[in-house]
């Protein structure tokens, strides 16, 4: 019986086929095709026009990778049955499947203790459920209780397939080329010893120029300030509408994301029925953008303000520094638009975001990205760089913002 087969013509990688038939059923299945509609970047196509790809493609691009991996671990004599091969591609394939809309808004707004990977977790569980098992290994492995640790690794890591696919796909999309890295020499420097992933030695400056490649991306695409100026506005449009809902305040909203505006859900409400998960998983970017485009006619103030920036890019002027900046500024900036805009402080603290992000490009204390050395010893990645300090890419870098309206 000939095996049914899919190719996906991929903009990054060329043709990927689909080799197993479960694989391509976890494809077709409503909740993995909702990944069409959750931007990978979230609002970073503000900054970047090209960055319209969703979470859909670059879980195809990770399974992609994952698939490569096998091929060349098991070409080093490293033993991966079928059914871990299977389990790794369906692993990497669902490692996203939790995201909310715009990929963290949601978590930051709405929601109540809802972080996309539990989410996702909670999701593979249910598809377990209707697959009578078919994920348990893949389940395993994602949640790193699988006997084969390094098998993890692969799916979850500082060297992550994950991690490989988002750096090129993010990178080419958004045109940052210094996001370039080179994934297929990665794979065929990647091996087996104890138990654990570990590259060649040959395969350092790689690994080097993956780490680099991870710090320009977080600061020129991730934690851009524009980038982080139009998100943090989403957060609080989307926790204005919060605090109307509770209010008993009627807002043009879609069944799924009204199921979140206008009750409490918390994790332990995921466990106590699937109702919430029912009302996820109908949920992504289309509910919150067209309830926006709607909502900047909306008679509060605050609502229909918040909505006409994000929708017309109107975005809050947003400065970066080092240190915290002083209660009195951020004060200061409320009170004038409070003045500006004739609202309470309360309603105009919606307009001044202070917060601060961090990013480090390597984390060793986590986990480290073990080199195997020609003599047979194993070592930190940092320890062997011998033109590139990787452990001062070890710092957590810190960065403080003040975002706020402009009149």
């Amino acid at each position: 019986m000939k095996t049914k087969r899919k190719i996906i013509n991929d903009p990054v990688y060329g043709f990927i086929t689909i080799r197993h038939e479960f694989i391509l059923d976890l494809i077709d299945h409503p909740w993995f095709q909702r990944l069409r509609r959750i931007a990978q970047l979230g609002l970073s196509h503000l900054v970047y026009p090209g960055a319209l790809h969703n979470r859909f493609q670059h879980a195809i691009g990770a399974m992609h990778l994952m698939q490569n991996a096998v091929d060349e671990l098991r070409l080093k004599g490293q033993d991966i049955t079928h059914d871990e091969e299977v389990s790794l591609l369906a692993a990497v394939l669902l490692h996203d499947i939790g995201h909310g809309p715009f990929s963290h808004a949601l978590e930051f707004s709405i929601a109540n203790e809802m972080h996309h990977e539990a989410i996702s977790s909670l999701m593979m569980k249910q598809l377990n459920k209707e697959l009578n098992g078919q994920l348990d290994t893949a389940i395993a492995i994602f949640n790193n209780i699988y006997h084969k640790k390094f098998m993890h690794q692969l799916v979850s890591s500082q060297l992550d397939m994950d991690r490989l696919d988002y750096l090129a796909r993010d990178s080419f999309f958004s045109g940052v080329v210094e996001g370039q890295v080179g994934s297929e020499r990665i794979l065929k420097m990647l091996d087996v010893y104890d138990d654990q992933l570990v590259v060649e030695e040959k395969g350092i400056y790689s690994i080097e120029k993956f780490i680099v490649a991870r710090r320009f991306m977080y600061w020129q695409v991730y934690l851009h300030k524009t980038v982080l100026s139009a998100e943090y506005m989403l957060v609080n449009a989307l926790k204005r509408a919060k605090e109307l809902a509770s209010q008993g305040v009627e807002l043009f909203c879609s069944p799924a994301l009204r199921y979140f505006l206008y009750r409490e859900v918390t994790a332990a409400d995921f466990e106590k029925s699937p109702e919430p998960l029912d009302a996820y998983a109908e949920l992504d970017d289309m509910d919150i953008s067209g309830a926006l485009k709607v909502w900047q006619n909306h008679p509060d103030k605050v609502l229909s303000l918040l909505s006409k920036a994000i929708m017309r890019r109107d975005l809050f002027k947003i400065e970066l520094r080092k240190e915290p900046f002083d209660a009195a500024v951020v004060a200061s900036h409320i009170d004038r638009i409070a003045g500006y805009l004739q609202l309470s402080v309360k309603e105009s603290a919606y307009f001044v975001i202070e917060h601060s992000v961090d990013n480090r490009a390597y984390n060793s204390h986590h986990e480290s990205i073990k080199v195997l050395m020609k003599s047979g010893q194993v070592m930190d990645a940092a320890d062997v760089s011998d033109h590139l300090n990787i452990a001062a890419l070890n710092r957590t870098v810190e960065k403080f913002f003040l975002a706020y309206m402009i009149q």
